[in-house]
């Protein structure tokens, strides 16, 4: 029913959960799975403490090698699984946007995530992603709480 999954992650608890449940689901239906996650970009007014304590050189680096970190776990449970799976990691302000355009033009059929990450304030206020791309995709969504 189901040949590329799409699993977004951003390395939170309930996000990697989500993302094992995922690659396990990929498996159990013979799809390839693209795993990915958005780094937002550096801002210099922002909310987030990541980015308030430091340098837009400081806080690049280490959201790179964070995302890096994420994408090799997405990576060790496809091998683990024997999932064929693709990392892919990109920068956004909207990172639902990111996620609906990457699974249209990887050809993916399903998306499946979890229901909320590790976005804090800014979710409460602005909406979780999940809820964004459950409102825009044109796409299956399975969500795992």
């Amino acid at each position: 029913m189901f040949g590329h999954v799409l699993i977004p992650t951003d390395g939170s608890h309930l996000s990697t959960a989500a993302m094992q449940a995922a690659m396990t689901f990929a498996r159990d239906a013979g799809a390839k799975a693209t795993a990915l996650t958005v780094v937002e970009p550096f801002h210099i007014f922002s909310a987030s403490p990541d980015q308030v304590e430091t340098t837009r050189a400081d806080y690049e680096e280490r959201a790179r090698a964070h995302a890096g970190e994420i994408l090799a776990a997405a990576e060790h449970e496809a091998r683990r699984l024997g999932v064929s799976c693709d990392v892919l990691q990109l920068q956004s302000d909207d990172p639902y946007l990111a996620i609906i355009d990457t699974a249209q033009e990887r050809g993916c059929d399903l998306i499946a995530m979890g229901s909320h990450g590790r976005r804090g304030v800014a979710a409460l206020v602005l909406g979780s992603v999940t809820q964004k791309v459950l409102t825009h995709s044109k796409l299956p969504v399975l969500v795992y709480r």
